[in-house]
């Protein structure tokens, strides 16, 4: 039975594909376009084509200024990186089985795949029953015995019970109320069910309101997003993978049971080929698609060149940002076969919180205040401006408080003055500003790094590694090293020098293949090649949250007493009310300074480190230094933030924003949809 494309998109179960498709009624443009926009957009009445995949590609959502969607006053195209923030309403519509839910519900592995439903009755297991209305968590499908099965799990007092539940599973099914709030390619990954709509209400926009917002001002309603799926297919005489737009206005009927899929073109993605087993390696395949990115090893790979894929194996890298105050940082992904050798730079510590973590046992943490505090204690130290400290230990201390002796944690540390030490107590609640000073001069191996220094770890390049053609690093003016990850890759050459192998990620390469039936010869393969692989903000930030969901975040510093609160000024003696909102606002540890204080700070320990190295050389290089008292800069300097207009890009979402708006809304600090004003050049904000 015919019916347009989009209907059999929409009803389409990822899991029965490939599908072939005879149009039935097609569609063409006049003169000799065969393509607009990288979409195919001539399908003659009578064409086959193989679907091998789909995805979301844009949303058309419905503005509904009244929460009601028979209240909808127009409709507008959003494209997945538009710039605001979304609550989802919850489906009122059940579901009827847990096999329908499979079906039409996305469930995987990382936090947004883990759907939540309650039933309208009782469901008795062997070990435990699930009673009405209790939510139940799904986590993943698996087939167990040849029964295909959701792993499920419910929390009572606190501790978490894992369960399975057969997919023949029948019963009213109601989609659990969800407070989180997310993004739009968050939702269409995730949230939009097949078959059905997603109503979301506007939660946040992430920059001021202009003339390419299609909302009304300080809206307030619900939005009604509809998806327009990308379909991915192939045709019979063709060599290369054809796009088509969910919503072209054609006819399609299902023939698959009619057509031996085999006849087609057998695409494969590099993700497709990692699945293969180990045995069925080296092989021997014709690029259909090539990467997009302009670099020297993917323009070797284009549409039809033959390559062999010697094995599959996991790699490790060090992801890699780009030291800088403003945005965006360039991020990179660096092998360990770098050759290239760092030296260190010095970090930026905000709080004393940081100062331990950062301390180590092989060397002394040397550090020099850019930020001044009064502490409301007499036994604790207030630090100023340019202060110097050796930082020891963490322990605890008495201190008076409200009349009573209190156990406090406590930063010990020496501070440095002109010919001596004194040991002061600093309190682990302090939110000061430290930068580093270094007294190592030496140049590390990237191995040497990771093997004796914790990360995350500031360095730049001082040799760059010969063996490459252009080593971006070498460009970059400041990196800090992140973390070691580990990832998925492919040894692959190219037939014409089968000797001559590359690494490739599996992840983050868009590049698809067919296999051909050509025998592989073994060689001796020279060393593998490598480079340093620089990623997107969004390539980033998946490597952050979805891959290494195995490492805890750092346990949270100490909080300050909350009667403390109105002692614990700056050096400043007065405080403007811009800046001290500003200060509430910058929720992120990297607070970002003014070309003119980020000169000043520079200065600042430039000075530190020009007046130990003439100590050293005048007391036989032993390790006490000196800094002239804040004769460089001013207190006032440093603790007042300029801020300069901000030009935001429709097409730019900010990834610290979204994480900084979703850990206050986490913990109960923001509740409401936040409209930020526009600024005047010049103006801070209130």
């Amino acid at each position: 039975m015919a019916c347009t494309l989009e209907k059999f998109i929409h009803s389409l179960d990822p899991r029965s594909l490939p599908r072939v498709l005879q149009i039935q009624s097609g569609i063409y443009f006049q003169g000799s376009i065969y393509e607009m926009f990288g979409n195919e957009c001539c399908l003659p009445t009578g064409e086959v084509i193989k679907v091998i995949g789909f995805k979301i590609n844009k949303l058309i959502a419905s503005i509904c200024e009244n929460n009601e969607e028979s209240g909808c006053s127009s409709k507008t195209e959003l494209s997945l990186n538009f710039p605001g923030l979304y609550k989802i309403v919850v489906d009122k519509i059940p579901y009827l089985s847990i096999e329908e839910i499979t079906r039409k519900v996305s469930i995987g592995s990382t936090r947004l795949g883990h759907p939540c439903f309650c039933c309208q009755e009782d469901i008795k297991l062997a070990s435990l029953t699930i009673k009405q209305g209790e939510q139940i968590m799904f986590n993943s499908v698996e087939e167990v015995n040849g029964t295909m099965t959701v792993n499920c799990g419910v929390v009572r007092n606190n501790q978490s019970h894992s369960f399975t539940l057969p997919i023949s599973q029948q019963g009213k099914f109601y989609e659990c109320e969800d407070d989180q709030i997310y993004t739009l390619k968050e939702i269409a990954e995730w949230k939009i069910p097949k078959t059905r709509n997603r109503t979301v209400k506007l939660f946040s926009i992430l920059h001021s309101w202009d003339s390419s917002n299609p909302f009304p001002e300080n809206f307030d309603g619900s939005l009604i997003l509809a998806p327009v799926y990308e379909v991915q297919a192939v045709m019979k005489f063709r060599k290369d993978i054809v796009h088509i737009l969910s919503d072209l206005d054609i006819e399609v009927k299902d023939v698959t049971d009619f057509y031996d899929t085999n006849c087609f073109l057998q695409p494969l993605s590099l993700e497709d080929v990692f699945e293969k087993t180990g045995k069925e390696f080296p092989m021997v395949a014709e690029i259909i698609e090539g990467p997009v990115q302009s670099n020297l090893l993917y323009n070797l790979f284009y549409p039809g060149k033959e390559i062999i894929i010697h094995k599959k194996y996991q790699a490790s890298r060090v992801l890699a940002s780009e030291i800088r105050s403003d945005s965006p940082k360039r991020h990179f992904l660096i092998p360990a076969s770098y050759k290239g050798k760092f030296k260190r730079r010095p970090r930026e510590l905000p709080t004393a919180y940081d100062l331990e973590i950062a301390r180590s046992g092989k060397e002394q943490l040397h550090v020099v205040a850019t930020k001044g505090f009064d502490s409301p204690h007499e036994e604790l130290f207030s630090v100023s401006v340019g202060d110097q400290f050796i930082v020891q230990q963490c322990q605890t201390s008495e201190v008076v408080y409200e009349g009573r002796k209190k156990v406090v944690d406590v930063l010990a540390c020496e501070q440095i003055l002109n010919n001596a030490y004194e040991k002061v107590l600093l309190p682990m609640y302090m939110e000061g500003g430290f930068v580093e000073v270094i007294h190592d001069k030496r140049q590390y191996q990237l191995s040497e790094i990771c093997k004796e220094f914790r990360l995350p770890f500031n360095v730049k390049v001082s040799v760059r590694d010969l063996s490459i053609g252009e080593d971006i690093l070498a460009a970059v003016p400041g990196l800090q090293l992140e973390e070691e990850i580990t990832d998925s890759y492919l040894l692959i050459s190219t037939v014409s020098n089968p000797t001559d192998s590359w690494e490739i990620p599996v992840y983050r390469l868009n590049m698809s293949i067919h296999l051909l039936s050509k025998p592989v010869k073994e060689t001796a393969s020279s060393p593998t090649r490598t480079i340093v692989e620089e990623i997107s903000e969004e390539q980033y930030y998946m490597v952050r949250r979805y891959e290494n969901q195995s490492l805890h975040p750092p346990p949270r510093p100490p909080k300050k007493p909350a009667a403390l609160g109105p002692k614990c000024l700056l050096a400043e003696p007065s405080q403007s009310a811009s800046d001290t909102s500003l200060k509430n606002l910058c929720a992120d540890n990297t607070k970002k300074l003014s070309s003119n204080q980020a000169a000043a700070v520079s200065e600042l320990q430039v000075t530190c480190q020009n007046d130990l190295e003439h100590r050293e050389n005048a007391e036989n290089m032993t390790e006490t230094a000196t800094l002239e008292k804040t004769s460089v800069i001013k207190d006032d300097t440093l603790l007042k933030y300029e801020t300069e207009e901000e030009e935001h890009k429709y097409d730019y979402v900010d990834e610290n924003l979204i994480e900084n708006i979703r850990k206050k809304f986490q913990e109960g600090t923001l509740h409401d949809k936040t409209y930020p004003p526009k600024k005047k050049r010049g103006e801070k904000p209130e």
